[in-house]
């Protein structure tokens, strides 16, 4: 993990250097402020709200069927001149079926000079290569749960490495976050589950993209390494207790290394914390008329055997095609997810090194820990990736952790216009799961997850977009029924 962070800062050192010789401005000083109010109406025949009304919305609409929301964010954007730049934002929600019915979404600060930025708060970011609108859902980190309090410093867009004549660009981040979701936790599971409150989160990722910025060269590869992991905290099992949170452990998390000798003992044998990552490639085709192909590959590891490939059939695999000028169908994607190997069923320590080489791993149970981390990758009980492995919010049991974390999902999705005013996507899954390799399902779940939403825009009314989005679960994935979400927004600047 180390060689990634070690080159994202040599790249930006290089970059500001040259940047500094060649004088780039971003011109003149000046700002403007955004506001928008959002209205949001739910209706479903179940006990839940259909999976693709409330997945990958950054965890705002409620999974109890029967919701509502009011909304209200103000965001201003100014310039300093002399390169630099300055973001603030608050984002309100009055919401219904939530744990607090009132709470704050996002609420940020960040200060921007040339290709930099440093941010300060709860922000909405989407850092995947996939689609926003239409994509499943990134394994790392998709739109799925709400934002982590976190202090980030990123180069947020794709950006040219200096003396690479424009063929090579990066961007990256590293950030150090907290969750505030304990009090949440109490109130919505089994009291006597053990988990760990405050939790720290570290992620960092570095994408390097190469392509010709001229537009002479129609392909282009990316190639990427993401990284997350939590930490610190306090247990509510006395036996437990505080965990290492020192700035010396702080390294150890970064470096992915073992902890001290103040770490449990499965952290002094293993890594400290608990750690997820993937390796990102995406190839893609870009014609001068705008169309464009790509194909892509989420390789997801849970630990040292995923980093070595043990698990290589489990990843994303995915299509994506946009055609700008073809507005009925403006992009598409096809996407399979498999996450049924996790490097075998059984994790294989003790063996002969020298007649087996490597790490020996398997077991891996993705999203969950098998240490202390009892919450695994969720957030307010909602995966942090894709949300096709069930969130815990769905467990009747009270269980924290992932129960179905083994699937193979099929997934279409599509975007576009059908007419000038009115917008649409559509979105189809099929899903199979077969439970954890250490909690089997005795009977295979299956599900197929429908979605269709369509946005009205009008001249008149500017400003004013009204969204109605309809919903169908099958099968006992995750739920069953048909629901309809109603959403009206009003966008304002001066």
């Amino acid at each position: 993990m180390h060689k990634a962070t070690i080159l994202l800062y040599g790249i930006m050192i290089c970059y500001f250097g040259h940047a500094q010789e060649a004088g780039i401005e971003t011109g003149e000083t000046g700002g403007t402020t955004d506001w928008k109010i959002e209205m949001l109406g739910s209706v479903a025949t179940g006990s839940k709200t259909p999976f693709w009304n409330v997945s990958n919305r950054y965890g705002v609409v409620p999974l109890e069927a029967g919701n509502g929301y009011l909304r209200v964010a103000v965001t201003h954007e100014h310039k300093l001149g002399n390169n630099f730049y300055v973001n603030l934002g608050t984002d309100m929600i009055a919401s219904s079926h939530h744990y607090r019915n009132v709470f704050l979404q996002q609420g940020f600060a960040e200060v921007g000079y040339k290709i930099l930025l440093l941010s300060i708060g709860v922000k909405e970011n989407y850092i995947s290569l996939f689609d926003r609108d239409i994509s499943s859902g990134d394994m790392v980190q998709s739109a799925n749960a709400r934002p982590i309090p976190e202090i980030r410093l990123a180069v947020p867009q794709f950006t040219v490495i200096p003396y690479t004549h424009g063929w090579l660009q990066f961007r990256g981040d590293f950030a150090l976050g907290k969750s505030y979701d304990t009090d949440y936790l109490k109130y919505k599971h089994n009291k006597d589950a053990y988990y760990i409150r405050d939790v720290l989160w570290h992620h960092k990722s570095l994408h390097i993209r190469l392509s010709d910025t001229r537009n002479g060269f129609p392909l282009s590869l990316i190639i990427g390494l993401r990284h997350r992991a939590q930490w610190g905290g306090v247990s509510n099992n006395p036996v437990i207790g505080v965990q290492p949170h020192s700035w010396k452990d702080f390294v150890r998390i970064v470096l992915s290394r073992s902890g001290g000798a103040d770490a449990t003992p499965g952290d002094i044998i293993n890594v400290l914390g608990n750690h997820v990552g993937s390796y990102d490639i995406k190839a893609g085709y870009v014609a001068r008329n705008g169309f464009a192909a790509f194909v892509y590959k989420q390789h997801f590891f849970d630990d040292a055997s995923g980093m070595e490939w043990y698990n290589y059939p489990d990843g994303l695999y995915g299509l994506q095609v946009n055609i700008p000028h073809f507005a009925l169908l403006n992009s598409l994607v096809i996407e399979f997810l498999n996450t049924c190997h996790q490097s075998g069923p059984f994790h294989k320590i003790d063996f002969d090194h020298d007649k087996y080489p490597g790490f020996g791993g398997g077991g891996d149970d993705y999203y969950n820990h098998a240490g202390n981390y009892s919450t695994g990758l969720s957030y307010y009980s909602r995966s942090i990736g894709t949300p096709l492995i069930k969130s815990p919010e769905y467990n009747s049991s009270g269980w924290l952790g992932f129960e179905n974390n083994r699937v193979q999902a099929l997934h279409f999705g599509v975007k576009g216009y059908l007419s000038s005013i009115i917008a649409y996507r559509a979105l189809v899954t099929s899903i199979n799961g077969w439970g954890t390799h250490g909690r089997p399902l005795l009977k295979k779940s299956t599900g197929v997850m429908t979605g269709a939403g369509l946005t009205f825009y009008h001249p008149r009314l500017n400003g004013w977009q009204l969204k109605l989005d309809a919903a169908t679960d099958t099968g006992n994935m995750f739920s069953k029924g048909t629901g309809l979400n109603l959403t009206i927004i009003k966008n304002g600047s001066y």
